[in-house]
């Protein structure tokens, strides 16, 4: 009997499996089916998805935080709001007693990371102004406690006014988060809003963008 034969009388059954024999591919699809393949195919798909993924998630993890950011604000070309308060040695202050002065008014609280980390740069910034004779620092403390801010200062340094305020203060100068910081030039005007954390270079460089003196040189 041929090999002809022999397919044939095996019937349509016989046919099939030497269909089945035959590798679409590379042999695996077929007898896998389709449910595999489509399997394989969303596997092929979201590999790429997932390296993309992951690169952005590194990306974001070890990118610098942004500093020196200048937002927009109602009070920008505005008389600043006065703040007054008690400061943290317990004496009385006025921002009026600036009037004549760049002043960079800083919000700020210890449980706020950005803050923390711009903690340095604002007392390199205060102590090249306090050589130009340019510009004083603020800080008036953001929902945060009078121990815990003490401790802060004692463990960090900072030798400008941390003012105890009330919420009004927090209110009329629209502090949604911290940091953020406003500088106000020698009339009383806010000149600038900066939020996300600030450096000493970047203070250094809007301040003189605003008007004022680098801190390299004194005023006359």
């Amino acid at each position: 009997m041929s090999a002809r034969t022999g397919a044939a009388d095996r019937g349509p059954a016989a046919e099939l499996d030497v269909d089945r024999d035959l590798p679409d591919d590379d042999g695996r699809d077929a007898a896998a089916g389709p449910s595999a393949r489509r399997g394989r195919g969303a596997v092929f798909i979201a590999l790429p998805i997932a390296v993309v993924l992951l690169a952005l998630v590194v990306v974001l993890a070890t990118r610098a935080p942004a500093s020196d950011r200048q937002v927009d604000s109602p009070l920008l070309g505005r008389q600043a709001p006065r703040i007054e308060g008690q400061t943290l040695e317990g004496r009385s202050f006025d921002s009026a007693t600036y009037d004549g002065r760049w002043l960079v008014v800083n919000f700020f609280a210890t449980w706020c990371v950005p803050c923390v980390q711009e903690h340095p740069e604002l007392i390199a910034f205060q102590r090249a102004q306090q050589e130009a004779g340019q510009a004083n620092v603020v800080s008036v403390v953001f929902s945060d406690d009078r121990a815990s801010v003490e401790g802060f200062f004692e463990r960090n340094g900072g030798e400008w006014p941390v003012v105890l305020t009330e919420d009004t203060v927090v209110a009329e100068w629209g502090v949604a988060g911290v940091p953020e910081s406003y500088l106000v030039d020698p009339g009383g005007v806010v000149r600038a809003k900066l939020i996300g954390g600030v450096t000493a270079a970047g203070l250094d460089s809007i301040l003189g963008e605003a008007g004022g003196g680098p801190a390299t040189e004194t005023t006359r």
